[in-house]
């Protein structure tokens, strides 16, 4: 994999990002391990290295929000097809009652993708910012009919945080630590919350953007605005964490979809919500998870159809091809000193490329 490695450090040198880890697994062993480059720009930055702590952005919807999902669905608290008028007890949902889990978990529930919201939560005190970004959803116009279109939308993810909150009676990041992280061992995979901050040295993380909004640099603290507002994460965001510890997740969850195990849900679960839902003819996306398109897809053109995946925007993504045993994590900060920066498109698909053809690439995916 010396080629892979040399990709990996010319990433940093051609300004991709400052820093990055990349690990690949087969057969469930780690094969490669590679760190590049350094904590930010600024002089004196320490380098990366394979516990370096990354702001894992939208892998917070897989590896997260998802997993707690499939928990609820596995023990039958949820159904993927219930609406939200008999999930959330509240005197009105408006238009939003007959949304369902899997409508929100494949991004077709008919909500745009983004809005700022933390332009207006940080007038409020802390403890009311949910119940405020709740209302301002519920009273979001749809942006198609639900079901008819497809728009990746956070503001999804931000309600299914609300799904598992009422529904297990506990807050998001309590009840995923509980029924997963601790029980897997993990030290440095956490939902960010004002607890979490202390936990860590600043130099433990990589830095992600110099941010105009909050007029400083970002190392420890979620990048996400819309995150920080409501306290360090929601649904969309807010996941931290390194590479070796994103891998024991998807361990944990391919040895579920092989049926191996079923400790944490029955393997009929897992192969639901890996599954493309096809709710649109040419729709990739699973619940939570994304599969590979046909052309240009950020996995490369290794991957085979029974893969799936997840991108973050600050410069993570974790790739896993069933069929060939294969797990890629790329963890990097694309986004220090500026998310303007978007050499990551074209760098992402060549270094996967570039791992699968050192394992010798099934032609049959091409």
């Amino acid at each position: 994999m010396t080629d892979v490695n040399n990709l990996l450090k010319k990433g940093v040198t051609e300004g991709v990002f400052p820093g990055a880890i990349l690990l690949a697994a087969k057969n469930n062993e780690i094969d490669s391990f590679f760190s590049a480059g350094r904590l930010s720009s600024a002089p004196g930055s320490l380098p990366v290295n394979k516990d370096t702590i990354f702001d894992l952005a939208s892998l917070t919807k897989p590896l997260a929000t998802a997993l707690a999902m499939m928990r609820l669905v596995d023990k039958g608290k949820i159904g993927l097809d219930q609406p939200l008028s008999e999930l959330l007890q509240r005197p009105s949902l408006k238009e939003k009652k007959k949304l369902t889990p899997r409508l929100l978990l494949c991004h077709s529930a008919g909500l745009p993708d983004w809005r700022p919201f933390y332009l207006e939560l940080i007038r409020y005190e802390e403890e009311r910012r949910k119940n405020f970004l709740r209302e301002k959803i519920i009273e979001e116009p749809f942006f198609y009919h639900p079901g008819r279109n497809i728009i990746y939308s956070d503001l999804g993810f931000m309600i299914l945080e609300w799904i598992i909150e009422a529904v297990s009676g506990m807050p998001m990041h309590r009840f995923i630590q509980e029924n997963f992280y601790s029980p897997l061992g993990l030290k440095r995979t956490f939902l960010s919350t004002e607890g979490s901050l202390g936990r860590f040295r600043r130099e433990d993380y990589a830095a992600t953007e110099e941010c105009p909004w909050r007029k400083r640099l970002i190392q420890g603290e979620v990048h996400d605005e819309n995150a920080y507002a409501l306290g360090g994460y929601s649904g969309h965001a807010g996941l931290f964490g390194t590479a070796g510890e994103v891998l024991l997740i998807m361990k944990m969850l391919e040895g579920h979809y092989r049926g191996e195990r079923d400790d944490f849900f029955s393997p009929g679960t897992v192969r639901e919500f890996f599954r493309c839902q096809y709710l649109l003819e040419e729709s990739t996306l699973a619940l939570g998870w994304d599969t590979p398109s046909p052309l240009d897809s950020s996995s490369g053109k290794w991957f085979s159809p029974n893969s799936v995946g997840h991108l973050g925007f600050t410069g993570t993504s974790v790739w896993m091809d069933i069929d060939q045993n294969i797990t890629i994590i790329l963890l990097t900060n694309r986004v220090h000193p500026t998310r303007k920066n978007e050499k990551i498109k074209k760098f992402r698909p060549a270094i996967h490329n570039k791992i699968m053809e050192e394992y010798g690439r099934d032609k049959e995916y091409a």
